[in-house]
């Protein structure tokens, strides 16, 4: 009885080892292999890009994207939506509120841009952050005769807090692989030449 005590003692504690060191295939089996890791491209860039000029000289290129952001938002249907959906072109997304004087004054021109530069390899997004209601929206963007922008909604601020938004108006950046690759704060003008060449110079081939 000792004999086969042993001999059972012996088996489990080999098997204990074996799984220790090949732990990670035992993971594969189990099927709980961690995500592989997003990597994170160079831009090429570090601050203003060599096109700005007047405003658009506060829009900062990042060295390194920054990894993509995966918090949800809302349409003006309460439908939940990531940022994710836009992977495979550039975009500009906007943080904004109906209750933010600058974010009212840049609104007009980041529609203009839509209208100019919106593709298949580019488009503006703006989400409104907080208190907002859709009919304040809508209102506010037929008083701006806005008519090219999502209605999009971030009512808790967890988009805006995942993002490291402090201030309103923020805008940033993201790269066809949905990682953030620059950042403006603060009101801007949208439509200028300088933009419009910004913008070019990382949708073309």
């Amino acid at each position: 009885m000792q004999l086969r005590s042993a001999i059972l003692y012996a088996a489990i504690a080999a098997g204990a080892i074996y799984a220790v060191s090949n732990i990670e295939a035992v993971k594969g089996v189990l099927g709980l292999q961690p995500a592989p890791e997003e990597v994170t491209q160079s831009t090429g860039l570090s601050g203003p890009h060599p096109l700005a000029e007047g405003l658009m000289l506060k829009l900062a290129f990042h060295e390194t994207a920054k990894p993509a952001i995966t918090t949800p938002f809302t349409d003006a249907d309460g439908k939940e939506h990531t940022l994710a959906e836009y992977k495979g072109k550039y975009v500009l997304v906007n943080i904004w509120a109906t209750w933010c004087p600058p974010c009212r004054k840049e609104m007009p021109s980041l529609d203009r841009l839509q209208k100019q530069m919106g593709s298949d390899n580019f488009k503006v997004v703006t989400i409104a952050t907080g208190r907002n209601t859709v009919p304040a929206i809508k209102k506010f963007f037929a008083t701006a005769g806005v008519t090219s922008l999502p209605i999009l909604l971030d009512p808790k601020q967890t988009l805006a807090h995942s993002m490291g938004v402090l201030g309103l108006p923020v805008s940033v950046i993201l790269n066809p692989e949905g990682q953030e690759i620059a950042r403006l704060t603060g009101g801007a003008e949208w439509d200028t030449d300088s933009t419009f060449a910004i913008i070019q110079s990382l949708i073309s081939p």
